[in-house]
């Protein structure tokens, strides 16, 4: 049986405009001016440049079409003929401009390792294995495939039957190659082969000893059992651990790749101290100057002193307005986003003040999104948007302002106190610690407990996780 009912219901949806608003407001410096450069490229009724006022379009009225959107062309219209600036990416003068150091591109890591290939007498077939091979070597240094799959692949894709035999001989000659260890597998392997390729000393065999039969021992730092294991003294461990420091557990990564971009973290703002006052700049590069293009105002003049309107001229009038509302909006759209910057950035300064004039990280004061969300009266996830991918320069380095919010705890005093300053806490006291017994989880609880901050065992392994340090164990050193 059918029956009609009638539901009412209150839904919030996004418009196209405020979807790519957001998509801006996330975007840090260096895509912006990517996503500035891909939309002048495709509207081409938007120009960087600097407005002339001397000279202004009057009297510009539309021709009545099926849009009846009204369009204010004279707020966004340039007057320059032909801008030398046209379609540049920032807005301020040469003198402001960057100085970079170009690179050398030189030759790829693969490129290198093939070149070396030319000092063995390999056959035909061979030499497109160890091609193959040499190709299928990681950034870091490292063949990460299992010899079948290269069996197969050599068959599939090249037409080469082989056996894994060939492949591993083959293998071997690789593992000559220069830099020591490329080409290993694990990093048990390229370790050996490095150890391997130095002049053979007590320590050196000693070294190779615990790689090649105590890696597990190793790793896991039961020294003792090495010792027992190896008969040798602690001495002779020690020493025999210090040739294994110096080794390049990522034989790779000494060479760049001519496709990797040299780049730098380019803030978004900047804070000074002046008079003991905070100062808050935003990168100008953030607000380049976009009009519309002279070309669409000669366009619209032209179309005005036509006394006979006809259909294609109608179109072509109904593309300019359109070309008009997109080039409208955007440049709103990147006003807007710049407004949002400043409001969030200037709130999380006032809220963090005494941070900001100190630089003391123990000043830092407890923040989430939410803080920030109610002072200026916005949605929690544009602040979310702000805060994780952009960077503000201040007297005390660039930081990411991401950095700047943490929860917070009520310390043995009653004052509320951040983890940030928790984890600094807690960073000094491993740090201080005796490495051929470092504390357990247990030890830094009682220890960061006995500071005022009372915190469980649990959340202390989760801040230790959090600072980059192992667990005791892996901390141990001779």
């Amino acid at each position: 049986m059918l029956n009609q009912h009638l539901h009412l219901k209150l839904s919030q949806k996004l418009s196209p405009q405020q979807v790519q608003l957001m998509k801006l407001i996330q975007l840090p410096l260096q895509e912006l001016e990517q996503r500035l450069a891909r939309e002048i490229e495709e509207n081409p009724s938007l120009e960087l440049g600097k407005e002339n006022e001397e000279n202004s379009l009057e009297n510009s009225e539309d021709y009545d079409t099926e849009n009846d959107n009204e369009i204010n062309v004279e707020d966004y219209l340039s007057d320059d003929d032909v801008p030398d600036y046209k379609l540049k990416s920032n807005n301020h003068s040469q003198d402001d401009d960057e100085k970079s150091i170009p690179f050398a591109s030189g030759i790829s890591f693969n490129q290198y390792l093939k070149n070396q290939l030319h000092t063995f007498s390999f056959n035909e077939i061979e030499t497109k294995i160890a091609a193959f091979l040499v190709g299928s070597i990681d950034q870091s240094g490292y063949l990460r495939r299992e010899l079948l799959d290269v069996v197969d692949d050599l068959a599939f894709t090249m037409s080469i039957n082989t056996d894994i035999n060939v492949v591993k001989n083959i293998l071997k000659t690789i593992h000559l190659l220069d830099p020591p260890g490329v080409g290993a597998q694990n990093l048990q392997e390229c370790l050996i082969l490095q150890l391997k390729r130095k002049l053979s000393t007590k320590y050196i065999s000693n070294a190779i000893n615990i790689l090649e039969n105590n890696f597990d021992l190793f790793i896991k730092k039961h020294y003792e059992k090495i010792i027992t294991k190896l008969n040798i003294n602690e001495s002779e461990l020690k020493e025999s651990i210090k040739e294994i420091e110096k080794l390049n557990p990522k034989p790779g990564s000494a060479f760049s790749e001519p496709s990797k971009i040299n780049s730098s973290i380019i803030p978004d703002f900047t804070i000074e101290i002046i008079d003991d006052q905070l100062v808050l700049n935003l990168n100008s590069r953030n607000a380049p100057d976009l009009y519309i293009s002279n070309d669409y105002k000669n366009m619209l003049s032209g179309y005005q002193e036509t006394k006979k309107v006809s259909k294609s001229q109608k179109d072509a009038v109904l593309f300019i307005k359109q070309k008009l509302d997109a080039a409208k909006w955007f440049i709103e759209a990147i006003n807007q986003r710049n407004q949002t910057l400043l409001m969030t950035m200037n709130a999380i300064i006032d809220f963090q003040k005494e941070y900001f004039l100190s630089g003391d990280e123990n000043h830092l004061r407890p923040m989430i999104l939410k803080n920030i969300a109610e002072k200026i009266n916005m949605d929690i996830s544009t602040i979310s948007r702000v805060a994780n991918s952009k960077y503000v320069d201040t007297p005390y380095g660039i930081k990411l302002i991401k950095s700047f919010f943490s929860e917070g705890i009520t310390n043995d005093e009653g004052k509320e106190v951040s983890t940030i300053e928790i984890k600094n806490e807690l960073k000094n006291i491993i740090d201080k610690e005796n490495k051929s017994k470092p504390f357990t989880d247990d030890e830094l609880t009682k220890k960061i407990n006995k500071k005022g901050y009372p915190i469980a065992r649990r959340t202390v392994a989760k801040y230790r996780e959090r600072i980059g340090a192992p667990v005791a164990r892996l901390r141990k050193k001779l």
